[in-house]
Order: C-alpha cells, then structure tokens, then sequence
C-alpha cells in the first residue's frame, strides 16, 4: 500500500507524487470510457426529473439547462485536466488531498461514498417499480434483491463486466436521445406523416418565451442542476485503463459538448412542440412529445429507456462508491482491510462494503420512505455542490504545482484559467445561495450541510490526534 503521508503533500511541497501506480485491473477501454463519458449524466433526472423544471420556468427551461450544463462543463474539463495529469481510482478525493489537505481528501470522499450508496436505493427502488408494473407476480422488494445481486457479482467478477453494461446502457440512452431528436426536429417543420409545421408558436406564446421571467429560469436552474451528477465517475473509471491520462482526456474531450447538446437540445425540442403548459412534474415529457407525433407505444418505450438509465446509474455508483472506499483505503482513510484486491484486479471487499450499504438504504427506503430515508437523502443531496467546489479550488492549486514540476502532463487543460474556474466557483456559490431562498431546496441544503460539517469535524480530530501522538513521540 503506498505510504498514506505521501498523498497527503499539499502543493507548496517540492516533491509531492504525481501518480502512482494502481494495483486495480486496466482492463477498460477507450470505448468503455467514451461512452460512460456520454452517458454516465444522462439518467432520470433528465429523462423525467425535466418536466419539473419546464413547469416552473416554461420555454425558458432551455436557458436553465444551458446556465447548469455549461457550470457542468467547466467541472468536467477541470475534473479532466487533474485526472489526465494524476490518474488515480480516488479521483477528485485525491486530487483534494493533494491540493488542500487530508481533511479535504478525507471529507469530498467520504461524502461522496456516502452520496453514491444512498443513491443506490433511489436507483434500485425506482428500477424495481418499473419491473413489477410489467411482471406483477414478482414483489417489488424480490425485483430490488435480483438487481442489486445481479451488479453486485457483475463489480466482483472483474471490472471489464462494469465497461461493457455501461457501454451498452450508454449507447442505448444517446441512441434514445438521437432518436428523440430527430423525430421531434421533423415535427417541428411537419415533415412526419399527419404533422403541421409548429413553427414558434410554442415558444413565444402564452406568456412569452420567459412566462415566470427570470425567476422561473433561476428556479429551473436548482431543479435541474443535480441531472448533471454522474460526471465524475469516467474520471474514476480512467484509472482502470491501460493509458489513464490519454483514456480520460479523450473521453472528456468527446463528452462535455456533445452532453450540453443533448440536455439543451431535447429541451428546445420539448417546448417547441408542446406548449410548456402541458408538461408537468413525474410525467416524462419525452413521452409527452413522443405521442403527440403519433409514435405508438411511447410510454413504453420511454420507461424501457429510463429502466435502461436507472440500472445503469446503479451499476456506475456501484463501481463509483467501491472505487472511492478504495482509495480512501489506500490512503489510510478507511479501513485497511478493504485493499484486499482480487487475481483480477478487484477490490471485492470494497465492492461488498459498498453494497452492504446500499441493502442498507434500500431497505430504509422501501420501509420508511417518507421519514428515515428522506433524511437520509436529504443529509447528502446537496453534496454534489460540495465535491464541485472542491474540484474547482483543487484545480486552482494543483495547476500551478504541474506546470512548475511536470509541464507535459498538461494534456488536457481547463479553458480561460483560472478565470473560468472562479467563475465555476461563483455559480456555484449562488446555486448554493439560490437554494437557501428557496423554500422546498433549503432543508435540503441545510441537512447536507450538517452531514458535511460532521464529516469534516471527524476529518479535523482524526488530524488533530495524529500531530499529537507526532509530537509526543
């Protein structure tokens, strides 16, 4: 296990490491990485969480998507520049722990393992409700156990399993969304068969193209910003190639347009050809769209779409959460036993400890829903917010310390630096500000930041008790 007090050199150190060697598999490919690059933020969240932002800031929906897509984006290239020059299975962990401290290493990792487990039992329940609806004899809890037992000997067997579900669960989401474009494209010039051009009525009528002003954007902005989390897992995953920093630049280089494309593009098609006034909140309003252009079983065919984006997203924070423990571990933030890695480069004890704790959640969430498991979420929704400011102020230091000691490992730099990360940290810092004046995301606001505040608190003791027992030795 490499010395856990190398990792913890902050960038005024003359030679603190760069990389190190990763005693996981390599076993992922470029394509393995392109794809979860394109669709490891395509999930749910945008294929039904949308219709909640279109009902609060109707055509205007469009320029929240492109104001938290773009904030996305940035995080992403920062996030690409760090891991192309440092590939390591912690990822932004690391790279906080190198950059500030190991509280701040300690902290965003274990925050996020904890985020990505809780998670896990939204997937699960929410992909077993799916199921039962088309097979009723089998229990929606019996749908969550196969699930779950299903990923869990698919992250244990060897993490090629991981690459290929995630490359197909990908490839069918983009293809969906492709798809999705093109017919609604052709129904808005009415080149489909039975369909009138549409022209812009949708988009500037009834109430105009801003119908809740700038408020409504502000508000579609917090209800469609969390969409964008799943973007640091391919960062994760790039450790596990056989070409870390070439693998990761690539992907990211192929994904961060193509990703705003998407979200900004299907919301322009959505509030073309419906009016905004039709779509409302847990109602996909692709679905929508997709039957007033005449496509026949499209309910069905978007609820195999988001089944499809749901197992995927269970299968990625899987490998996300037992890729982090690990590397907490390797640092000697978690316990030891837990680097325990197989003949095939798995950290199994990782994966099953990961797990656990998502049986955990999921048991929380099918039992008590609306009370235990709501704090729960609650206490780790809005962590997202958190791991991206520590992303942003990581790669402020750490960009400094490779251009002094190791210029070449630049691949991949962050655009107009460092003014485009402070302006990272600025929207940031007001979507954090924006949810304390909102009445329905503040509780959230303020239990993640009482679970954060807890996790720091142990980051500081833990700290503080081992310069003690230094300077009483």
């Amino acid at each position: 296990m490499p010395d856990s007090t190398a990792h913890a050199a902050a960038p005024q150190d003359p030679k603190p490491p760069l990389q190190e060697s990763e005693p996981l598999s390599h076993a992922l490919k470029q394509r393995h990485l392109t794809m979860l690059g394109l669709g490891g933020v395509i999930g749910a969240g945008l294929f039904v969480g949308s219709g909640a932002g279109i009902s609060v800031a109707g055509p205007g929906i469009v320029l929240s998507y492109l104001i938290a897509g773009t904030l996305a984006m940035l995080v992403m290239r920062m996030l690409g520049e760090m891991s192309a020059a440092m590939p390591a299975s912690g990822s932004f962990s690391v790279h906080a722990e190198r950059a500030i401290g190991r509280w701040a290493g300690f902290s965003v990792g274990w925050l996020y393992w904890m985020l990505l487990v809780v998670v896990l039992a939204v997937e699960a329940t929410a992909a077993a409700q799916i199921a039962n609806g088309w097979v009723a004899s089998v229990p929606q809890w019996a749908w969550v156990l196969i699930f779950m037992l299903f990923f869990t000997g698919a992250n244990l067997a060897a993490v090629r399993n991981f690459g290929e579900f995630e490359f197909w669960f990908a490839l069918l989401k983009v293809a969906a969304i492709v798809l999705f474009l093109v017919l609604g494209t052709l129904a808005v010039f009415g080149l489909l068969p039975d369909t009138d051009p549409v022209g812009l009525t949708n988009l500037t009528g009834r109430d105009g193209f801003l119908p809740n002003g700038w408020q409504g954007v502000v508000s579609g902005v917090l209800a469609v910003v969390f969409a964008f989390g799943g973007l640091e897992v391919v960062t994760i995953a790039a450790a596990e190639s056989a070409d870390p920093a070439r693998s990761v630049a690539r992907a990211v280089r192929s994904a961060v347009w193509r990703i705003l494309f998407f979200y900004v593009g299907s919301m322009l098609v959505i509030v073309t050809v419906l009016p905004w006034t039709a779509q409302q909140a847990g109602i996909s309003p692709y679905v929508k769209v997709l039957d007033s252009i005449g496509v026949p079983s499209a309910g069905q065919i978007m609820n195999i779409v988001v089944f499809v984006a749901l197992l995927s997203a269970l299968n990625a924070n899987l490998y996300g959460s037992s890729r982090m423990i690990f590397s907490l571990a390797e640092r000697g933030e978690a316990p030891k036993a837990l680097l325990k890695v197989s003949g095939g480069g798995v950290p199994r004890l990782a994966v099953l400890a990961s797990v656990a704790f998502g049986f955990v959640s999921v048991l929380l969430n099918l039992k008590w829903p609306d009370s235990v498991f709501k704090y729960l979420l609650n206490s780790v929704g809005a962590v997202l917010l958190f791991v991206w400011a520590l992303i942003a102020v990581s790669q402020l230091r750490l960009r400094r310390l490779i251009e002094r000691r190791a210029p070449e490992k630049l691949v991949l730099k962050m655009w107009g630096f460092p003014w485009l990360t402070w302006t990272a940290l600025a929207a940031i810092a007001a979507v954090v500000g924006l949810m304390l004046t909102d009445a329905e995301a503040r509780p959230q606001l303020l239990w993640s930041t009482g679970a954060t505040a807890a996790v720091m608190a142990v980051a500081g003791l833990r700290e503080w008790r081992e310069r003690r027992h230094r300077n009483t030795r």
